[in-house]
């Protein structure tokens, strides 16, 4: 080598985002191409973590984020029994296993507030573990504090999180809600009606409500649904009447 003479700097190549670890790139792990990717990893996620957790089946539990405990009327009363309802179930179907069994029937909800916190908070009374599948939203994303630490989960995909929603699903207990609770409804309805899903237990809680938003009879009337496919679910009017057509 030349006396005197330095070599260049290599910073340049150093500082490139070509030369970042693939897996700790985040500008390439979030870009269009990697969308493919990111999806795996959401499923796998949460898939790992139910598998050890012995997780094989949940009942899940829809219904309003804006239904509070001090809630006036029918939405306090909501939120009682969605709450009623997940500490029955976690005593009586298997969710409290902790002999290395499986665990059934474990509460699995979307995460967020309302009639979601009221389930997994009725797990926790239970003394049993519960799931929360939360989403990134602008609002109501957040989690909420009774769900599990360990089974809560966060997905950017809807699609994901329906998925795994529905995956372990042997029961279906919807409390009133809005456009969130009707999606899920509906999806799950129409897994079941195309025989994309096994038939599962699926609770409406009261009545009253569900009828006077969906008029059910009218889309058969129409020939839009057969009359087997209002079969596909029953209406409730408190925890205990839920807990009896599951059963």
């Amino acid at each position: 080598m030349q006396q005197g003479f330095e070599p260049p700097s290599n910073a340049a190549q150093l500082a490139s985002p070509s030369y970042r670890l693939a897996a700790r790139d985040a500008d390439y792990i979030l870009g269009d191409s990697m969308r493919g990717v990111r999806f795996l990893l959401e499923y796998s996620k949460a898939e790992e973590v139910l598998r050890r957790w012995h997780v094989r089946s949940t009942i899940v539990v829809f219904g309003t984020a804006r239904a509070g405990e001090h809630d006036a009327g029918r939405p306090g009363a909501w939120y009682a029994e969605a709450r009623r309802f997940a500490r029955i179930a976690s005593e009586r179907g298997g969710a409290l296993r902790t002999d290395g069994c499986q665990r059934d029937n474990v509460i699995a909800t979307g995460g967020g507030p309302g009639i979601m916190a009221a389930a997994n908070r009725g797990a926790t009374d239970a003394g049993a573990p519960s799931i929360g599948f939360n989403i990134t939203l602008p609002m109501e994303q957040e989690p909420n504090p009774w769900s599990t630490p360990e089974l809560t989960f966060r997905f950017h995909y809807f699609a994901m999180r329906k998925m795994h929603l529905a995956m372990r699903a042997k029961a279906l207990v919807v409390f009133p809600g809005g456009f969130g609770t009707l999606d899920e409804l509906f999806e799950i309805l129409t897994l079941q009606q195309t025989n994309k899903a096994p038939r599962i237990p699926t609770v409406l809680v009261d009545e009253a409500y569900w009828t006077s938003v969906i008029n059910f009879r009218a889309l058969a009337g129409h020939g839009m649904v057969s009359d087997a496919d209002l079969g596909l679910f029953s209406f409730a009017a408190n925890a205990d009447e839920a807990w009896e057509r599951l059963r």
